[in-house]
C-alpha cells in the first residue's frame, strides 16, 4: 500500500512539472509571431498603384518628330486650293476680326517648317501679325496658313497681299505669282442724321460724298516720286510704241487728293473716306472727263516711284492695272504721292477729255 502511494506521489510531482513549464513557451511563441508579422510587411509588401504610372508614362511618352534636313538643291513652290474662309469681297464689318484661311499644297521638294513664314507683303496689313511661322509640310502635303484680321473703320473695298517666305527670307512662288490675298467690303454703317462723318482714329473728314476728301493729318508729299513715277509710265509706254501720257493739272489736283485722304485713313481703296469716286474727284477738280478711271496703290516700306509702276504693270491679280498704263483710251493723266504713318500712297489717274 505504502509503496503505491509512493508512485501515486511521483506521477503528481510530474504533471505538476509540466504545467508549470508551458508558460514561458507561450509568451515566447506569441512574441516571435508578431515581430516575424511586422517585418514581413515591410519589406515584402509590392510597390503602391500610384508610384507605378510615373515610370510608365515616361517609358511609353511619344518622341517629338524632328524636323528633317532639307537638301541643298531642294526646291520651292506652293500651289493655291482653296479659300477655306473669307471668299474675295466677302462683306465684312467694320471693326470685325476675322479670321482668313487659305488651303496651300507643297508642289517643291523642300520640306517646311517653322522657319518658313506668312507674311504680310503689301496694301493693307488690317493689324495682322507678321510674320507666322507654317507647320511641318512635306513635298504634295496640304496645309491650312491662316492669319487674324481687322476690319478698316473706312466703307469700301479693302485688300492685303500675304507672301510665304523661305528660311533665307526669298519670297515662295504660288502658281504663277508669289502673293496670297484677301478682299473684303466694309459696308457702309446707318447715319443718325443727313451727313455721316467716317474715317479712321480722330482724323476730321467731311462727309460731302461727293468732292474731294478733307483730311488734316500730318501727311507729306515727294514730288521727286511723282516726277519718277511719271516718267517710268511714259518710258514704259514708249517701250510699247505708245504716245506718251500728258500731264494735266487739275487731274493731278484729284489725284493728290485721294493720296492724302488714303495716308490719313489707310485706305487702299478707290472710294475716298467721304464717298467720292475717282470720277467725283475728277469732277470736283473742274476737269470735264468722256472717261476716266484710277490705279491706287500703298505700302510699307514705300516703293519708289518706280517700283510703283512695276507693280502696277506685274500686278496679275487685276489686269486692268497693266490696261490702264497701255491704254490708247486716256491721253491724259496726274500722279500725287503722300506719306504718313511710314506707309507711302500712290495714285494714278487716267482720263479723256470731252
Amino acid at each position: 500500500m505504502r509503496k503505491n502511494l509512493s508512485v501515486i506521489f511521483m506521477i503528481l510531482v510530474l504533471m505538476v512539472s509540466a504545467c508549470g513549464a508551458q508558460t514561458p513557451t507561450e509568451t515566447v511563441i506569441s512574441t516571435l509571431t508578431e515581430t516575424q508579422g511586422t517585418t514581413v510587411t515591410e519589406t515584402e509588401a509590392p510597390p503602391s498603384a500610384s508610384e507605378t504610372p510615373p515610370v510608365q508614362a515616361s517609358a511609353t511618352s511619344t518622341p517629338i518628330t524632328p524636323i528633317p534636313t532639307n537638301l541643298s538643291d531642294c526646291t520651292n513652290s506652293a500651289a493655291f486650293v482653296e479659300d477655306v474662309t473669307i471668299p474675295d469681297r466677302s462683306e465684312v464689318t467694320s471693326g470685325t476680326t476675322f479670321k482668313k484661311i487659305w488651303l496651300i499644297r507643297n508642289t517643291g521638294t523642300c520640306i517646311w517648317g517653322p522657319d518658313y513664314t506668312l507674311t504680310h507683303y503689301s496694301e493693307e496689313r488690317m493689324l495682322a501679325q507678321s510674320p507666322i511661322p507654317l507647320h511641318v509640310t512635306y513635298p504634295n502635303e496640304t496645309v491650312e496658313l491662316s492669319v487674324d484680321l481687322i476690319a478698316p473703320n473706312a466703307t469700301g473695298t479693302h485688300r492685303g497681299y500675304f507672301v510665304i517666305k523661305n528660311p533665307a527670307g526669298l519670297i515662295m512662288k504660288i502658281d504663277n505669282d508669289s502673293r496670297l490675298w484677301v478682299i473684303i467690303n466694309v459696308p457702309a454703317a446707318v447715319a443718325s442724321g443727313p451727313t455721316a462723318t467716317q474715317g479712321s482714329g480722330s482724323i476730321p473728314v467731311t462727309g460731302g460724298g461727293s468732292g474731294l476728301a478733307n483730311v488734316t493729318c500730318a501727311y507729306t508729299t515727294d514730288a521727286a516720286k511723282v516726277t519718277e513715277a511719271i516718267n517710268a509710265i511714259n518710258a514704259y509706254r514708249a517701250q510699247n510704241g505708245l504716245t506718251a501720257y500728258t500731264v494735266k493739272e487739275n487731274l493731278t489736283q484729284a489725284a493728290t487728293a485721294h493720296a492724302n485722304d488714303m495716308a490719313c485713313n489707310k485706305l487702299f481703296t478707290h472710294n475716298g473716306s467721304n464717298g467720292s469716286t475717282p470720277t467725283t474727284r475728277i469732277a470736283a477738280s473742274g476737269y470735264a472727263a468722256s472717261s476716266a478711271t484710277e490705279n491706287v496703290y500703298g505700302s510699307y516700306p514705300p516703293l519708289s516711284g518706280q517700283g510703283a509702276v512695276d507693280w502696277w504693270k506685274n500686278d496679275r491679280t487685276d489686269l486692268r492695272h497693266n490696261q490702264n498704263l497701255l491704254s490708247a483710251t486716256f491721253t491724259e493723266i496726274g500722279v500725287g504721292y503722300s506719306f504718313f504713318d511710314n506707309f507711302g500712297y500712290y495714285v494714278l489717274v487716267f482720263a479723256a477729255p470731252k
